[in-house]
């Protein structure tokens, strides 16, 4: 997948049957459109190109805006990638660029920038300035311009009973595995190693603090998981614990993983992990001692389900 920096990156001769939305999650709604939209670029030879864009527009037309991402952006390209597409454009969303008119937002940014054929869009898709304007209007400007417009209709996403906002309230509840159902794929943490306090070494589980690459990502509530990992085209297995620590009166929220079967100085690399199962709440024990134990209980638990999940368990 070739990815460009913005619209204006788009040199190819070949038009593009495209589709138009931030993706936040790539979940299976999403990919049912993106589906749809390579089924038709192959049909017609065309490009099948993702414009999306990069702020979200709501950190940038909201700037109060706490609403966590569930994708950071190099992971969306990540996945878009996987499924086989073209071209992903990534456009800076400006204040600027919102204000441009329906009309400008159609002629400049998808007929002469973008060489369109043919528009595949979910039903509640909205743009332009103040986006006003909606599917109507859409298909009136493919008339006018000369494109195709193709609605995702709207049973034909609802059926699958998925939205970006049930995904991100299973996952900050730690229900890891509805979240993983409406994703299609484990929900990931990408970062880089940090220095911690080393305690973990010491119980005989060393543990990698993680510094997550993208402010604003969505981190599932306080646990222990069992997780994939890659690192270095290395992959494997592991437990991560989210929480405070509070066995050691930690306070501020920290990511440890513990990987099996590696033994090496990971810091300052980058890791990326995919959540597969949630073990149990995190707890406060009376000693150390309590804390190996459960830590033990709970590497051997991760363990059969690894084995008992066999080939579903996913490549990250």
């Amino acid at each position: 997948m070739e990815t460009l920096p913005s619209i204006n990156h788009y040199k190819s001769k070949i038009p593009t049957v495209l589709t138009i939305g931030t993706f936040d999650g790539v979940h299976i709604g999403h990919q049912k459109i993106l589906e749809r939209l390579l089924e038709e670029a192959q049909k017609r030879q065309l490009n099948s190109l993702v414009l999306t864009f990069f702020p979200h527009p709501r950190r940038v037309l909201q700037k109060d805006s706490d609403l966590q991402w569930l994708t950071t952006l190099e992971e969306k390209k990540q996945i878009l990638d996987r499924m086989g597409l073209d071209v992903l454009v990534v456009q800076p969303f400006t204040e600027e660029f919102s204000r441009l008119s329906p009309k400008e937002y159609i002629e400049q940014v998808l007929v002469k920038a973008l060489m369109v054929q043919k528009i595949i869009i979910g039903y509640d898709h909205r743009f332009g300035r103040n986006r006003k304007a909606d599917i109507t209007d859409l298909i009136r400007f493919g008339k006018e311009f000369g494109f195709e417009v193709e609605q995702i209709a709207a049973q034909d996403i609802e059926e699958v009973a998925v939205s970006s906002t049930k995904i991100r309230r299973a996952l900050s509840e730690g229900a890891i595995d509805t979240a993983h159902k409406y994703l299609g794929y484990p929900y990931l943490l990408t970062g880089t190693v940090v220095k911690g306090k080393g305690i973990g070494k010491t119980l005989g589980f060393p543990t990698a603090n993680v510094e997550l690459s993208e402010e604003g990502k969505l981190v599932p509530g306080n646990g222990v998981y069992v997780i994939q990992f890659e690192f270095e085209k290395k992959s494997g297995f592991g437990m991560m614990n989210i929480g405070t620590n509070p066995t050691l009166l930690g306070e501020s929220q920290k990511i440890e993983i513990h990987l099996f079967n590696i033994d090496e100085n990971l810091y300052g690399k980058s890791l990326q992990v995919g959540l597969l199962h949630r073990l149990r709440d995190e707890q406060k024990f009376r000693s150390l001692d309590e804390l190996q134990a459960q830590l033990e209980r709970d590497r051997q638990e991760a363990l059969n389900y690894i084995k008992n999940r066999g080939d579903e368990t996913l490549a990250l």
